[in-house]
């Protein structure tokens, strides 16, 4: 199987749950992200949905990423970028599980992508640092 920039395009329904070990809190997202065509390699992605964590009352929360596709001998692979523009990690589409790392000094960032149920698929984050240690799981499916 081999999955294309062009196939993320449209809506999906996201959940995810947010296991925060530092703080021994439990966080849960219920949403849309949305993938809208900016150019013929270029995708933005947006999402939005209500995440309810810990004790704390309900809230909207939103995120924006640049997903940019190749042409050529890179056409196998995304660069996710921060909503200006700035590098964020690279998914490897010749994988089923892909998986790249992100430095944010002074915390780190690893994201590993399951694709082996596509069209449903997920990505998992392991975020630590001074402040950080949380497990994010995003899980996204067609409505």
């Amino acid at each position: 199987m081999h999955i294309r920039l062009d196939q993320f395009e449209g809506e999906w329904q996201l959940d995810r749950i947010i296991e925060d070990r530092r703080n021994d809190a439990e966080g849960r997202l219920t949403g849309v992200a949305r993938f809208e065509r900016a150019g013929p390699l270029e995708l933005h992605y947006a999402e939005e949905g209500e995440l309810v964590y810990g004790q704390q009352p309900a809230m909207i929360a939103t995120r924006r990423y640049i997903w940019r596709g190749f042409d050529g001998e890179h056409a196998d692979k995304i660069a996710v970028e921060f909503e200006d523009g700035r590098p964020f990690h690279v998914i490897a589409l010749d994988r089923l599980m892909p998986d790249d790392n992100h430095q944010c000094d002074p915390d780190f960032y690893h994201v590993s992508y399951d694709f082996t149920r596509w069209p449903e698929w997920e990505a998992i984050w392991r975020v630590v640092g001074p402040s950080k240690d949380y497990r994010m799981i995003s899980r996204y499916t067609r409505p």
